[in-house]
């Protein structure tokens, strides 16, 4: 045991530094999935599972592939730290130690200890067929998680999910073809009932993801569902937290690009809920391999849950002084601009948007100017035969901060220019080409 902390640590360690953007997906530097976001501490930490490609000796070609868990955090939910590996599944005692079934996690917090939540594939398939759950426990809700030596007895399934109710009551939430529940003990370990079938939701399709939370005495079952072709998500309410549910519509639609899976929690932060999920953004030819977004959510007065449409754009502000990815936009001009990957072979790269004519734009919101006077502009773009792009705020009849030449060549270039305007404050930015020959944008930044 002792070998595991000190391993869990160095890898904490090793891992703090690296950082993540603010747009959706929010986590850039490696494949994620299944997000399930909780705040700690005034902290929101997000507990995603790790999608990895598959190969030879690692996991089923063209299927999901994850050996270990990575765990997020944000103060803002723009600047986003990885602090690295806290459960990977050859350091778990009762693990199938080459299964790579890491699939989907969830973390609570209670009596001064941290439960990491996870479904995988035992070694003893003479007892448990199929997958199970697990625990690991932590002080913190970095780690080092410490993963018990056997799984929750009497639980067979995945995506795991923790409510722990007003009157202090814990629930486990699970699926396997159905979505089941049960009461947990004291310490969190062990099932204090008998696992309980909530068949009050769609029998047509396959059912997985359950997240529960409660609201104005409300206790929301939202769930993946598999409806027509893809999983959407949709919810279900009761006056309790193990039911009976009833039906009331969707969350978010199926994804328009043909991802199989979604799969999601709600999160209130600084009197805001949001809904994160995930998507294939940075594998489009292959949905096994994930990234995660967040968007906001509301609730009509009634109740009931305001459907979201997903953005590229995501939540939170985004710094003028930080390279700001216009290809993550609001609102994009119908002809002459699109977006497309920077490097084809490398997707963790990004994006670029691109304008082709002078009728071309780019809309970014939300960025933050601060109070204290910028005075130049950087562009990272590219141009062949050259171009110039304008750069304003608030719309079409917003001032013009700067004029930006590019100049001609096949080659990435950073041009400065100056600004013509500033006002301090958060805007909305508008880029748009001012020639007719096409020009590549990475980013600008606000000096």
């Amino acid at each position: 045991m002792i070998k595991h902390k000190l391993w869990y640590l160095l890898t904490a360690f090793v891992f703090f530094s690296i950082t993540a953007g603010a747009q959706n997906p929010f986590i850039t530097n490696q494949f994620t999935a299944d997000p399930t976001a909780r705040v700690f501490n005034g902290r929101v930490y997000v507990y995603p599972s790790h999608d990895i490609p598959c190969g030879p000796g690692r996991g089923r070609i063209g299927w999901f592939c994850m050996e270990d868990y990575h765990v997020f955090s944000s103060a803002n939910l723009t600047d986003w730290t990885d602090h690295g590996v806290i459960v990977t599944q050859n350091k778990v005692p009762w693990v199938k130690p080459d299964s790579y079934s890491m699939w989907a996690p969830d973390c609570i917090y209670r009596n001064g200890k941290y439960y990491f939540y996870f479904p995988t594939t035992p070694k003893d398939t003479t007892v448990i067929k199929g997958f199970t759950i697990g625990v690991a426990v932590a002080d913190k809700p970095t780690g080092p998680f410490v993963p018990q030596p056997l799984p929750i007895k009497g639980v067979r399934g995945i995506d795991p999910n923790v409510l722990i109710d007003k009157d202090g009551q814990a629930y486990l939430y699970w699926s396997q073809g159905e979505i089941y529940g049960a009461k947990l003990k004291e310490n969190m370990l062990e099932l204090a009932s008998e696992p309980k079938t909530l068949g009050e939701l769609p029998t047509k399709g396959l059912k997985e993801g359950p997240y529960v939370f409660e609201r104005k005495g409300t206790y929301y079952l939202t769930y993946p569902h598999v409806e027509n072709k893809t999983e959407r998500l949709e919810y279900a309410t009761s006056t309790s937290p193990l039911g009976p549910f009833k039906v009331q519509g969707v969350i978010m639609d199926e994804s328009p690009t043909g991802c199989w899976t979604n799969h999601h929690s709600l999160l209130e932060f600084k009197n805001q809920w949001y809904l994160f999920y995930h998507h294939n953004d940075l594998s489009p030819n292959f949905d096994k391999n994930r990234s995660v977004r967040i968007d906001s959510l509301s609730f009509a007065p009634d109740g009931s849950i305001r459907k979201v449409q997903p953005t590229l754009r995501g939540v939170g502000l985004t710094d003028a002084k930080q390279k700001i990815q216009l290809d993550r936009y609001s609102r994009l001009s119908n002809s002459g601009a699109s977006i497309a990957f920077l490097d084809t072979a490398n997707t963790f790269k990004g994006w670029k948007t691109v304008l082709t004519n002078s009728q071309a734009w780019v809309q970014y919101n939300e960025v933050a100017f601060g109070k204290q006077a910028l005075k130049t502009v950087t562009m990272r773009a590219t141009a062949g035969a050259g171009a110039t792009v304008q750069i304003r705020t608030a719309g079409a009849a917003g001032p013009v901060l700067a004029q930006v030449v590019v100049p001609k060549g096949g080659q990435w270039q950073e041009v400065k220019a100056p600004l013509s305007a500033f006002k301090p404050g958060t805007h909305t930015l508008v880029v748009s080409s001012k020639t007719n020959t096409p020009v590549e944008i990475d980013w600008v930044r606000f000096e």
